[in-house]
């Protein structure tokens, strides 16, 4: 097994203490960081992200894999500057609605956008409409993803949504939507670009949403 391959199961897997030596050897073997991300990260969450679509695993594993994921991060981010990686695949502004203080899956999805080679700004919970904007408008986002647990504070969704089109913003941020009370139907009632029901999708969503962009 070649040594991308292993670091693809080790985040599979969620070894994360067999993962900063690899990667430093990898390293150490001339290998770019831009393949250790693409070969070995992005490989084994696409990895756990098939398992769990098929129900082969669960949330505590998808989880483990995303913090796998970040410790080869840990060590490959002071050398994306020497390749394509100084300039992420895009930037996602990311944060639980307003009124709502849970995080869970928000920051599995966070984790895994990541380690799928995005930027990502997370304010965290209980973020009103007006922080959302500003840091869009900050960051240059493409992405906005707003995450919601209990369905009264999915209408601060929209409320996002409103602010964004006050702004004269909206065309230029594409907007996904995701937790427990949210679905297809309530993504195009509030006029979202797009709904995941789970990490491994809200990343392909993320990368697909880009993709239209360009």
């Amino acid at each position: 097994m070649s040594t991308l391959k292993q670091l693809a199961e080790y985040v599979e897997n969620g070894e994360s203490q067999e993962i900063k030596p690899l990667v430093q050897k990898l390293l150490g073997d001339n290998i770019s960081a831009d393949r250790i991300v693409s070969e070995g990260v992005v490989s084994g969450l696409d990895a756990i992200g098939e398992k769990f679509s098929k129900f082969e695993v669960f949330v505590p594993e998808l989880m483990i894999a995303a913090m796998a994921a970040q410790e080869a991060l840990k060590v490959l981010r002071p050398k994306m500057t020497e390749g394509t990686l100084h300039k992420p695949m895009g930037t996602v502004v990311i944060g639980t609605v307003e009124g709502d203080v849970h995080d869970v899956g928000k920051n599995i999805v966070a984790m895994m956008l990541e380690g799928a080679g995005f930027k990502v700004i997370d304010l965290g919970v209980n973020v009103p409409a007006v922080k959302f904007l500003k840091e869009v408008q900050y960051q240059e986002a493409e992405i906005l993803a707003l995450s919601s647990l209990y369905s009264p504070t999915r209408l601060a969704m929209k409320d996002v949504m409103q602010a964004l089109k006050d702004q004269g913003i909206r065309d230029k941020v594409k907007v996904m939507v995701g937790g427990a009370p949210v679905d297809q139907a309530f993504c195009d009632l509030i006029g979202a670009d797009g709904y995941a029901p789970d990490a491994p999708r809200g990343v392909k969503l993320a990368r697909s949403l880009i993709q239209a962009k360009t």
